[in-house]
C-alpha cells in the first residue's frame, strides 16, 4: 500500500493507492482495491474487494461500491443530486459487483432523507453516461455512450439502451427491452419490447434479444404466447386496460405475465404510461 499521508481502513496490504491519489482516512477499502493517480475517495465511501478506481475519478458522499468493479478515468460517483429540492440530506449511492463505468460517467446520490440511487451487478455504462438521483438499475444492463438518465428512472435487468439519448424522469424500462440510439424516451418501455424513434415508439418484440438471452430453451417461456399477448395489448382495438382484463382470462406464460404486470403499473394513476406503437 502506497500512501504516506493517511492511515487508511484497509483489510490488507494488497490495497494499492497511488502517491498522487487522496483517500480519506475514514474510507473503507477492501482487499485488492486499486486507487489510481489523481483519484479522490471521500470519508463515507466503502469500496469492495478488487475494485479499481481510475485516474482522476472522484468517489464521494455516502457511497458503497461492491466487488470487482472497473471504474475508468474521470468518473464521478456520489455527488449531490441535480435537484433543486435537495436540502443536504446524507443520501446514498449503492453499487453492486462486476460493473464497468467507462470514461466520464456520473452517478448522483438521492434527494431526500433515507433514499438511495442503486446500481446492481454486471452492468456496462459506457462513456459520458449520467445516472440521475434516485435511479434504480438492475443487473446485466448495457447503456451506450452519452445516455442521460434523469431522476427516479427504473431500468430492469438485461435492458439495452442505445447511445446519444435522454430518458425522462420517472420512466420505467422493462426486462430485456431494447431502445435504439437517439430515441426520445419520455414514456415507459415494456419488457421484451423494441423501441426507437423521435418521439419514441414501440416497434414490436425484441426478438433478437430474446433469442440471444437463452429464454427460447426455457420451459416457462413461449414466444408464441408472448407475441399473441403483445398483439392483444398493442394492436387490437381494445384500450390497454380492457386488453389486460381479456389477457387475464387467457393463457399466459411467465413472460406474458411479466408484460401484463408491467403495463398494469404503467397505466396506473400519475404514471406516464407506455410508449405507443409506431404507425405503419
Amino acid at each position: 500500500m502506497e500512501n504516506k499521508n493517511t492511515q487508511l481502513k484497509v483489510s490488507s496490504n494488497s490495497v494499492k493507492v497511488h502517491p498522487n491519489a487522496f483517500v480519506d482516512p475514514s474510507a473503507e477499502l477492501s482487499d485488492g482495491v486499486i486507487i489510481s493517480q489523481g483519484a479522490i475517495v471521500g470519508p463515507d465511501v466503502t469500496i469492495g474487494q478488487g475494485t479499481e478506481i481510475g485516474p482522476n475519478s472522484i468517489i464521494t458522499g455516502k457511497t458503497k461500491i461492491g466487488r470487482n468493479n472497473k471504474i475508468f478515468p474521470n468518473v464521478f460517483i456520489g455527488f449531490d443530486p441535480q435537484d433543486l429540492k435537495y436540502k443536504g440530506a446524507p443520501t446514498e449511492v449503492i453499487i453492486g459487483d462486476n460493473n464497468t463505468f467507462r470514461e466520464c460517467v456520473t452517478v448522483n446520490k438521492a434527494t431526500d432523507e433515507g433514499e438511495k440511487t442503486t446500481i446492481g451487478n454486471n452492468n456496462l455504462l459506457m462513456a459520458y453516461t449520467h445516472i440521475g438521483h434516485n435511479c434504480e438499475l438492475g443487473d446485466r444492463i448495457i447503456i451506450s455512450n452519452s445516455v442521460q438518465v434523469a431522476g427516479h428512472v427504473k431500468v430492469e435487468d438485461r435492458a439495452i439502451i442505445g447511445g446519444c439519448l435522454g430518458i425522462h424522469q420517472f420512466v420505467h424500462i422493462g426486462y430485456l427491452a431494447m431502445i435504439g440510439g437517439m430515441t426520445r424516451v419520455d414514456r415507459d418501455v415494456p419488457p421484451f419490447c423494441l423501441a426507437e424513434g423521435h418521439p419514441g415508439r414501440l416497434r414490436g418484440l425484441n426478438r433478437i434479444g430474446i433469442k440471444r438471452s437463452g429464454l427460447m430453451g426455457n420451459k416457462d417461456f413461449d414466444l408464441k404466447i408472448l407475441q399473441n399477448t403483445w398483439n392483444l395489448l398493442f394492436k387490437s382495438e381494445n384500450v390497454i386496460f380492457d386488453a389486460l382484463e381479456i389477457a387475464k382470462k387467457g393463457q399466459l406464460d411467465l413472460s406474458s405475465t411479466k408484460l401484463c404486470d408491467f403495463l398494469k403499473e404503467s397505466i396506473a394513476k400519475e404514471r406516464r404510461g407506455p410508449m405507443p406503437i409506431v404507425n405503419l
